[in-house]
């Protein structure tokens, strides 16, 4: 797979997928209450923890499969 994610994209994706990350380990250990109506706490932290992840393994990567679903491309091979 050809790279697709740069710039400020793979900035977003490591900043929103560390908070994620964050969010999902605390919600789980119930510091913090991220249930969502009638969905359980810890589902709702299991998924935060899972966005978080691959948020922040397609920004290290630069690739997204989304994005190539989309058509977006944000990779600049000059590394600007």
């Amino acid at each position: 797979m050809n790279k697709n994610v740069g710039g400020y994209d793979r900035v977003w994706r490591f900043v929103v997928g560390a908070v994620l990350l964050v969010a999902g380990v605390v919600g789980y250990a119930g510091m913090v209450r991220v249930a969502v109506g009638p969905v359980p706490q810890a589902l709702v932290a299991l998924l935060l923890v899972l966005l978080g992840v691959i948020l922040i393994v397609t920004g290290y990567t630069q690739t997204c499969l989304l994005n190539r679903l989309l058509g977006l491309n944000t990779y600049d091979p000059r590394g600007r």
